[in-house]
């Protein structure tokens, strides 16, 4: 392993993740980004109570900035975890990695990719039960692949030949 990448049993023990831990995972996501929402709406209220406390209103934001900054700090959640870790919270909770298919961590372009995609269609997820790959439509289109692996490290697996 000096090249920061696995070969041997490491690589052959890396199964492809399913459907029920890859939701599992999600779901996970979807709560800390929920928490990051309200986290958000602590800041702003904040904010407006130091420039007016005396008119201070609580913030009531509209359903639809509401969806839009969620989509956003989703998408900037997602990508950092996966371009930096490989692994969201969710993802280290279920023993879950997203790899490039070569074996290495998507890089942040393909990251914000993979991650825009998995926001705003995320029933692209569903492909992963038909596919016999069990990859989903965003796997496939930028290039991914979701393994399980419950190691700490640096998140590198490389397959001889990548993943098929």
């Amino acid at each position: 392993m000096t090249d920061g990448r696995r070969d041997g049993p490491e690589v052959a023990a890396a199964a492809t993740a399913g459907i029920v831990s890859r939701t599992l995972a999600a779901v996970v996501d979807l709560v800390v980004v929920v928490a990051l929402m309200g986290l958000a709406l602590l800041a702003v209220a904040g904010a407006r109570f130091l420039v007016s406390p005396v008119g201070f209103r609580w913030p009531s934001p509209d359903w639809t900035v509401s969806l839009v900054v969620g989509a956003l700090l989703a998408t900037g959640y997602l990508t950092v975890a996966w371009a930096t870790a490989g692994r969201s919270c969710g993802a280290a909770v279920l023993g879950l990695r997203v790899l490039s298919v070569r074996g290495s961590r998507p890089g942040w372009f393909r990251a914000a990719v993979r991650a825009a995609l998995c926001v705003v269609f995320p029933l692209g997820l569903a492909w992963s039960v038909l596919g016999r790959r069990r990859r989903s439509l965003q796997d496939l289109l930028v290039g991914t692949v979701v393994v399980y692996d419950w190691s700490p490290g640096d998140g590198h697996l490389s397959p001889r030949g990548g993943v098929p």
